[in-house]
């Protein structure tokens, strides 16, 4: 399809806008008109030798939407449910992660496309990238995590990440048919959260610790009431009470920083049923830890290479709040609240599971928080050990038998 074409029907549609001052970004279906309508104008030049023919009306209605509402080249790919991530290296190195690999596009941008794409991807957000704060997260508006980072923290070029939202997996039904877990596991899983325990979900990047972490919420009770907080917008809970909150940068001035410490300390005026925090990385875990040692169910994920790493890491990352924090605090807490760890991986074909299912018994030794294996992958897949949870209080305490284990 000629792109001379394309470029002269755009420029046409924007000659109306600018015109008519109409807002495209209010009503979609009114750049749908305008579009049809110009291209439609064209094709008709075109019957009379005045212009190149359209090879096909609807893609180039398609291709010109994308460019005046959507996000150009990259639409496509946005648009494709197979396609998992979306980078760009440089103008002319855009890759695309589909089935767990990686794989290099024919789309060649232009550097002031590149910015163009940034700007327009972040006009909703109230967030901005300049020499003053090089790195940006946002959440696009079907829930895709944009991450930015220019020079001259890069060599050369803008370095864009959008990480896709998906909504085929909503529950953990859905992982056991993708076959990222098992039937058994699923059962103990959902009397797990049922009964209120405390969970984290564990995993290296790519290993689908968010969308474990959404399957799991997904099971929680009708009436509960869950608080979220993360750095950028990546769960998509779907029950009748949540509450969702985000970071928020500084502002030019260098004041208006919102803070994922303080989103979980205001989490807990928001009378939350379930506080859930969308990844610890840094001192916000002595506040997660705090919260679930006053009571409230709990639940987090965090980059870790096994369940038991991930035990050890909680056990360090509070002492980033401060040096009054010490082990002889953190550690205790942690094999007191924590109930169950969930980790999961992404094989070499790029398949991601559940690799392992620990609960921790409550006993600190030798610094280190003591945990048993309840669920482990054999050659057989992700199967019980035989093990029961050593601290069932709260299955009990809700009438919920553990099912899948001893």
């Amino acid at each position: 399809m000629p792109q001379h074409a394309l470029s002269l029907i755009t420029e046409r549609v924007r000659e109306r806008v600018r015109r008519d001052g109409i807002d495209l970004t209010a009503d979609r279906s009114i750049a749908d008109r305008l579009v049809r309508e110009e291209v439609q104008r064209y094709s008709e030049r075109a019957l009379g030798g005045a212009v190149p023919m359209l090879a096909d009306e609807r893609e180039a209605e398609k291709r010109i939407l994308a460019d005046l509402v959507g996000f150009g080249p990259l639409q496509p790919f946005l648009d494709d449910p197979n396609i998992e991530e979306i980078w760009i290296n440089a103008p002319d190195q855009v890759f695309i992660a589909r089935g767990g690999g990686s794989e290099r596009t024919d789309i060649r941008l232009t550097s002031s496309q590149v910015r163009d794409l940034v700007e327009r991807m972040l006009q909703s957000t109230g967030r901005r990238v300049d020499l003053s704060s090089p790195f940006v997260d946002a959440s696009l508006p079907d829930g895709s995590r944009l991450h930015v980072v220019i020079p001259d923290v890069t060599r050369r070029e803008w370095a864009i990440n959008i990480r896709k939202f998906t909504r085929r997996i909503s529950a953990l039904a859905d992982l056991v048919q993708r076959g990222s877990l098992t039937t058994e596991a699923a059962e103990f899983l959902r009397a797990a959260v049922r009964a209120g325990v405390n969970v984290i979900v564990s995993g290296a990047t790519h290993a689908g610790k968010t969308t474990m972490l959404g399957a799991l919420l997904a099971e929680a009770k009708e009436r509960e009431r869950i608080i979220t907080v993360e750095e950028t917008f990546e769960l998509d809970l779907g029950g009748r009470d949540v509450v969702a909150m985000q970071c928020r940068q500084a502002s030019l001035e260098g004041t208006g920083e919102i803070t994922l410490r303080r989103l979980v300390k205001e989490s807990l005026r928001m009378r939350p049923d379930r506080l859930v925090v969308g990844e610890v990385r840094e001192a916000e875990a002595l506040d997660l830890l705090i919260a679930l040692n006053s009571g409230v169910p709990g639940a987090c994920t965090v980059h870790a290479n096994g369940a038991r790493d991930a035990l050890a890491k909680l056990s360090v990352l509070p002492l980033l709040a401060g040096r009054n924090i010490d082990a002889s605090f953190v550690l205790p807490t942690v094999a007191g609240v924590v109930d169950l760890v969930v980790h999961c991986e992404q094989t070499a074909d790029g398949h991601r599971r559940v690799a392992e299912i620990v609960a921790p018994t409550g006993v600190v030794d030798g610094g280190v928080v003591q945990a048993v294996s309840l669920f482990a992958t054999t050659a057989d897949g992700l199967r019980p050990t035989g093990m029961a949870p050593p601290r069932a209080a709260k299955f009990g305490a809700a009438a919920l038998m553990p099912a899948g284990v001893a």
